[in-house]
This record gives structure tokens, C-alpha cells and sequence, in this order.
């Protein structure tokens, strides 16, 4: 096994984690895996993370939020952790503290490490993300940097333990379908029930569900990793809550035992799922996402080979300038609210003369599974279009997840970015950045960074 990291046209920098490993049989499986979890429901009544309309910290929960983790290591000894997790979002401070402790620990770099976040509305505030949205007093500001340390310690402690359940299992892989994602930018909410009934919602969606399966030598469910492109906005409540994603979980550990399911969150930035706002509705959703994973699970298995191959980069994304003054303090000036807090932030950083980057380090990753299988994540709230646009670049059966290692914004294309509206402007002041858009090359930067990291694969035999 071998570790590199290379700079290509001061584009990208790039861990590299190379092995070739052999197929394998139902004799010799070749793959070992191991799986563990971990409860992280805030034990205090912190604020809860994703809407803006929140005035008050949570009270109670309907369901425990987790953090599950599957550990793999194929044929030569090359490893990877994929971590799912119920929340809003893994900031970058706590990704950059859980890679240089698994680092230390157990020798993974970044290349060999997801982190995923399922983007519930219903998990806890992590770190200073969104902190402009809510009026957060002192105390409540350090429950919310106690919570962000217990739960760094907790996703590295899990990590290890998955490591040490590391077993032979085999692995196998297919694509389902779920179709109550909706088009938000396109279709208006109460219309979507007569425009499903009609046959007529509009806008582009991904209805497919990438399946990984792992069996134990016992034939037996170990773990299931899923995928899905929707927000996890079904319940707007003020009760800890997995929304659909965590009622999937549920619903697929409950119908193999012993078993781990994982959801990934896909490009689901402008996606919700409609009708919403019961939890009837949410349970229903978690079902039919269920429903799309057993699908898989019951038809004939396509073995996925005991080869890992992964490929890690930071893509510097631009920003637009950092704005006037003058429109700051006109919002400064406003009623209270998070954009009035998000200006008199930058505000007082611009009269300080606090210098502010205008740039961001962007992580993309890619895996290759079994020689052939491309799975490639990017951070933050990723909008359809890059899905659709890299399964027709690298052929459809490439599994594309967002909402990995790092939400730091919505991630909108260059169309959404023109169009404007929530996903391609005002959503930046949600998540206080220093800016109200990215810059016209944020599509083209993360293209270009992506195509580097697929291309340095090696050629398939």
C-alpha cells in the first residue's frame, strides 16, 4: 500500500491510497468488513439545526440519532470508513479534527474516509455552522462547542471500533428506485399532490437508490449502504429526529437483525419530499426508501471484487466579493433576523478590517469498488444537476453522493447559480459565509477537479 499527495495545476491536491487486488470467490471472499454505532442525541437541549423559523432549543426526541460506521479492507490490505451520520451537516473544523486523529490512530488519511451527513432538520447545531440563524446566548453557545468535542471524540472512537470487528464477508451492489423526491424549485408545494396525480411535476430529479451490500460468511445481512437524492425535510418539529432517511434505518435494521443500514444523502439540494410535515408522511418515505433497498437485496447479487482503490482532493472554489459596505450596514440597520445578524457580523469584520478569504477549500473524493464501480461524494448541499451531469460523463452506474466531509453552503450548478433564488444566492447568509454567491466557476471547478481525480485512477485491465 502506498500514500502520495501531489499538486496538479494548482487546481487540486490530491491523497492517493493505489492497490491492485485479485477476484475473489465465495471460497476466498477477499473483502473483511466491520460495522458499529453509536447513540449521539444531545443529552441538553441544544437548538436545532436547518430552519431558520426555530426560536427555541429542542424539546425531547421521537427517535435516537446515530452514527453508524462501516469499515472495509479488501484483498491487499487497503481499508476505507464509511460514516453515516443524523445530522444537518459534518462542518469542516470537526472533518479536519476527526482525519488527524484517525490519522494518528489508525493510519487512514483522507482518501480513505467518508463522512456523511443525512441533513436532517431535526439534529442538533454542530460548531459555529449556522450559528447567525438563531439567537444563541452564552451558555447555549457552549453546550454547543461541549457537544461538538464529545461527538469528534465519539465518530473516532466508533471508527476504531468498526475496525476491530474487521471479518471476511462478501459484497454485492445494485441501483433501486424511490420517487417522492420532488423538484422544489419547479413545482410550488401545495400543487405537487394534483401535479404527481397528472403525471405533470416538473424540473430535473434522481429517483435512483445506490445499493452496497455486505454479507457475512453466514449469508447473513452486515450492512447495507444506501443512497437517495432528497432533502431530509419532512418534519419541521422541535423532537430529535432521523426524518425519513432515519425511519429507513430503522425500518431495514429492524428487518434483518443484527444488521447496520447507512444512508448516504445524494444531490438532493433542491429536492424535498412533498407533501410533507407529518410524521405519518415521514414514516411513509423511511418505507418506501426501505421498500427500494430490499429491492436490491432480494434480486439475483452482483459481486462487487475485493479491490479499493480511493482518491481525495481540496478544489479551491472562488467566491463573489466580499460585500459592500454600505448595503451591510443598511441590513445591519433592519429588523432582527438572521440576515440582519449575518450583516452586522461581516459588518464589524469590514470596520475592524479583519481580512476575510474569499476562497474555499472544497473536498471531493472518489472510490473505485471492485475495479469498476465509481462512487464519488462532494461536500455540501449539492444540487441535482451535478449528479445527472457526472452519471452521464462517467456512465450511469456511478454512485454520486453530496453532503460528505464537509457542509459548508449549497453547491449550485452554474444554471441554478444564473437563476438565482434560494439555492444559488440567499442560502450562502444561512450558512455565514462572507459572500451571497459563489463565483460563475464554482460548476466548472468542481468538474475539473472531479475528472482529475477519475483520470489519476488506473486504466482497468
Amino acid at each position: 500500500m502506498s500514500v502520495t499527495r501531489t499538486l496538479l495545476r494548482g487546481v487540486v491536491s490530491v491523497w492517493s491510497v493505489v492497490c491492485v487486488a485479485g477476484l475473489s470467490t465465495a471460497a476466498e471472499p477477499g473483502w473483511k468488513a466491520g460495522t458499529a454505532r453509536a447513540v449521539i442525541t444531545p443529552k441538553k437541549a441544544l437548538w436545532m439545526a436547518g430552519y431558520g423559523s426555530r426560536t427555541e432549543p429542542a424539546e425531547g426526541k421521537l427517535h435516537d440519532l446515530w452514527i453508524r460506521v462501516l469499515a472495509l479492507e479488501d484483498a491487499e490490505g487497503q481499508r476505507g470508513i464509511v460514516l453515516s451520520s443524523d445530522t444537518l451537516g459534518i462542518p469542516k473544523a470537526m472533518y479536519d479534527e476527526v482525519c488527524l486523529q484517525v490519522q494518528d490512530r489508525y493510519q487512514l488519511d483522507r482518501s480513505q474516509v467518508m463522512l456523511h451527513a443525512s441533513h436532517t432538520h431535526c439534529g442538533p447545531v454542530i460548531g459555529t455552522a449556522l450559528l447567525d440563524i438563531y439567537p444563541v446566548n452564552e451558555q447555549q453557545l457552549g453546550d454547543i462547542h461541549d457537544y461538538f468535542k464529545w461527538l469528534t471524540a465519539e465518530i473516532v472512537s466508533t471508527i476504531g471500533e468498526a475496525l476491530k470487528d474487521l471479518q471476511p464477508v462478501t459484497i454485492s451492489r445494485g441501483i433501486g428506485s424511490a420517487d417522492f423526491a420532488v423538484n422544489r424549485r419547479t413545482n410550488r408545494e401545495p400543487d405537487v399532490p394534483t401535479l404527481r396525480e397528472q403525471n405533470l411535476l416538473m424540473g430535473p430529479v434522481d429517483h435512483t437508490v445506490p445499493v452496497l451490500a455486505v454479507y457475512g460468511m453466514d449469508d447473513k445481512l452486515k450492512a447495507v449502504v444506501f443512497t437517495y437524492a432528497c432533502h431530509n425535510t419532512t418534519l419541521s418539529f422541535q423532537k430529535w429526529c432521523g426524518d425519513y432517511a432515519g425511519f429507513a434505518q430503522y425500518e431495514l435494521e429492524s428487518k434483518h437483525p443484527g444488521a447496520t443500514a447507512l444512508f448516504c444523502m445524494g444531490c438532493g439540494a433542491d429536492q424535498n419530499p412533498l407533501p410533507r410535515r407529518t410524521i405519518e408522511l415521514c414514516e411513509q418515505y423511511g418505507k418506501k426508501l426501505a421498500t427500494a433497498v430490499e429491492s436490491v437485496l432480494s434480486a439475483p447479487r452482483f459481486a462487487v471484487r475485493p479491490k479499493l482503490e480511493s482518491r481525495h482532493a481540496f478544489v479551491k472554489l472562488k467566491m463573489d466579493p466580499f460585500p459592500e459596505v454600505s448595503k451591510l450596514e443598511k441590513m445591519a440597520a433592519e429588523p432582527v433576523s438572521y440576515t440582519q445578524r449575518w450583516a452586522s457580523r461581516l459588518l464589524k469584520l469590514a470596520q475592524k478590517g479583519v481580512p476575510t478569504s474569499q476562497e474555499y477549500d472544497y473536498p471531493i473524493l472518489v472510490w473505485r469498488l471492485g475495479g469498476d464501480q465509481l462512487w464519488i461524494t462532494l461536500g455540501g448541499e449539492v444540487v441535482v444537476d451535478y449528479a445527472l451531469r457526472l452519471k452521464g460523463e462517467f456512465g450511469d452506474q456511478t454512485w454520486v453522493s453530496a453532503y460528505t466531509n464537509d457542509v459548508m453552503a449549497y453547491i449550485p450548478s452554474k444554471r441554478v447559480l444564473l437563476e438565482g433564488g434560494y439555492e444559488g444566492q440567499s442560502s450562502m447568509m444561512v450558512y455565514g459565509m462572507p459572500t451571497e454567491r459563489w463565483a460563475p466557476t464554482v460548476e466548472e471547478r468542481i468538474d475539473q477537479g472531479v475528472a482529475i481525480l477519475v483520470k489519476s485512477l488506473p486504466s482497468l485491465p
